[in-house]
């Protein structure tokens, strides 16, 4: 039997499945539902298994006043505890999120991710141009690293380390070594 995905098609027996995993897409309080629909469209393309529950509100400990934004450290360690033994989690904000970046104690972020890890989470906040086509690749990336990818060396791949600046327009797809472990694990 065949398993064909978004990157090519195996003998089902060779992949090292995940297939019983189901991605939640969670988004939070006020997240536009369009959105939600135009990114878990374009994640399905990828990973078929994938689910959208009801916008939440945020754990009020996410909060940073000082910087008016939200910790995504803390949004993920929240979708981390709700993530069931076969769920992955990423949650979708519009609001402006952050986390520690060596000396910075509160460097904003696209999004942030357990790598590995069961959740992740993904911001419209910083984005410029098309959002959707935008915040789709910030959240395969991050849904990549908790799969264990880290961030790859080629220019055109999902997987591509911004440097804190927006590089999304020049990412295409994902290059042939992050597709190999993903393929592994059944996406």
């Amino acid at each position: 039997m065949l398993a064909c995905s978004y990157f090519q098609c195996k003998k089902e027996s060779e992949l090292d499945t995940n297939k019983n995993i189901t991605i939640i897409v969670q988004p939070f309080a006020n997240f536009p539902k369009s959105r939600v629909t135009t990114v878990v469209k374009e994640i399905r393309k990828i990973y078929k298994n994938c689910k959208v529950n009801p916008a939440i509100s945020f754990p009020q400990d996410s909060w940073n006043a000082e910087k008016s934004r939200r910790r995504a450290d803390k949004l993920i360690k929240y979708l981390n505890n709700l993530a069931e033994t076969d769920q992955l989690y990423i949650g979708l904000t519009s609001e402006d999120i952050s986390t520690t970046k060596n000396q910075y104690k509160d460097w904003g972020v696209f999004g942030l991710g357990y790598r590995p890890g069961k959740s992740c989470i993904a911001s419209t906040f910083r984005l410029k141009g098309n959002k959707d086509v935008k915040l789709f690749k910030v959240a395969i990336h991050e849904l990549g690293h908790t799969q264990g990818l880290s961030h790859c060396p080629i220019a055109s791949c999902f997987m591509r380390n911004a440097k804190g600046k927006d590089v999304l327009d020049f990412e295409t797809e994902f290059c042939s070594s992050c597709k190999a472990v993903l393929l592994q694990k059944g996406w």
